[in-house]
């Protein structure tokens, strides 16, 4: 039987790759943005009160309300709004269902998706899969990947029915400013245009700067979908928990397709968190990851790495590695795990086309011991 692949990604990701040769090699992981440090307890306490309590049926289509009313009282004190309520606050089991989900809803068969280079590698086979065209636009290295708008509106064409941006960015850190949001709110002025925000890292912002959700935009009102995960802020990857915030047309559109993908998600889970949002400090992810970000990067001074611009947001920093091998970043990447026991991602892993920029991503959301032992062997080569 001949079943033909319905994306041109890879089968497997360099993400599973690496975590899988760095548990083979017994290596420091610095590769998969994977927290090996404990949940809060009070969260772990929670998610047993809510089996106990017996939230262990089927929850409401769009998530509980009160973990709803929870994000939307949240969000609403932080961005001094009142956009946020029920009914435009979707829960979802993760930040890569809602991309997907959100695309399903949104795009039709031939219509063209607009993606920035480096992407986090879902992105692709999710345009793909659901019958879309993605349109490529690939930021340079040597600008340390600063948005080309002069690309960016070179790509938009009668075709173009999205946008997917992403701040704070992974890899690279980069957190969109408010004039990055007129920017492209000039290019896409009265076009048909969607814009998917991948806002997964909204928390975990660094030295004082602000983060601007795409659901906020006056000038791209309804037409922003701004997609969030517990996973990241609570470091609970596993409980594979998120959630969308756009507009009531919007959302009816998403919950349409929704219902019929997997109607709800963790009863528990959803308990816990909506219960949790009412006593934990919303700076604390931040306030921990920045110690970490500057833990690595001064353990790293006197190694021959080289850092490209310090993280603004997200749990990764982009070294550079060009002073130390002329291997393209993937066999690099192996070659690092193999001889000096360090697990790191190629940089090439968020480019369709491998770019050879000699670059690779750390991930500093580990324990300090974890991010010193490795910083110890980076400073060996």
């Amino acid at each position: 039987m001949d079943l033909k692949p319905k994306h041109s990604a890879s089968s497997l990701n360099i993400f599973s790759i690496m975590t899988s040769l760095a548990k083979k090699e017994n290596a420091w992981n610095l590769s998969q943005g994977l927290p090996d440090y404990p949940i809060a307890p009070e969260l772990a306490d929670l998610l047993k009160e809510a089996v106990v309590e017996g939230y262990n049926q089927y929850p409401p289509m769009p998530g509980l309300k009160a973990l709803r009313k929870n994000i939307s009282i949240e969000l609403n004190k932080k961005y001094q709004t009142d956009f946020c309520n029920t009914d435009v606050v979707t829960i979802t089991p993760g930040a890569t269902y809602s991309i997907f989900t959100a695309l399903t809803s949104l795009i039709n068969r031939g219509e063209e998706v607009i993606y920035l280079e480096p992407a986090f590698d879902c992105y692709l086979p999710a345009i793909e899969i659901n019958g879309g065209v993605p349109v490529k636009v690939t930021l340079s290295a040597v600008d340390n990947f600063a948005l080309d708008w002069q690309k960016i509106k070179e790509a938009i064409s009668e075709k173009t029915k999205a946008i997917l941006i992403n701040t704070p960015h992974n890899p690279t850190g980069y957190i969109w400013t408010q004039e990055d949001w007129r920017q492209l709110a000039l290019l896409i002025g009265e076009k048909d245009i969607f814009v998917l925000s991948d806002e997964v890292y909204d928390n975990i912002i660094f030295d004082g700067k602000k983060h601007n959700p795409g659901f906020l935009q006056p000038s791209l009102e309804g037409k922003v979908v701004s997609l969030y995960s517990f996973g990241k802020t609570f470091h609970i990857t596993g409980w594979k928990i998120g959630y969308v915030v756009a507009s009531e047309a919007l959302t009816s559109a998403f919950r349409s397709v929704h219902q019929y993908l997997t109607f709800s998600v963790n009863s528990p889970a959803q308990y816990a968190l909506a219960r949790y949002l009412e006593m934990y400090n919303p700076l604390e992810a931040a306030y921990m990851l920045q110690k970490k970000r500057d833990l690595l990067i001064d353990e790293l001074k006197k190694s021959r790495l080289t850092k490209l611009d310090t993280s603004e947001g997200s749990y990764f920093q982009l070294y550079d590695y060009s002073a130390i091998s002329n291997l393209p970043d993937t066999d690099f990447a192996k070659w690092l795990t193999t001889e000096y026991k360090v697990a790191t991602i190629p940089l090439s892993a968020f480019f369709r086309f491998p770019q050879n920029d000699k670059i690779v991503r750390l991930c500093f959301a580990k324990r300090d011991e974890v991010l010193i032992k490795a910083a110890e062997q980076l400073r060996k080569i």
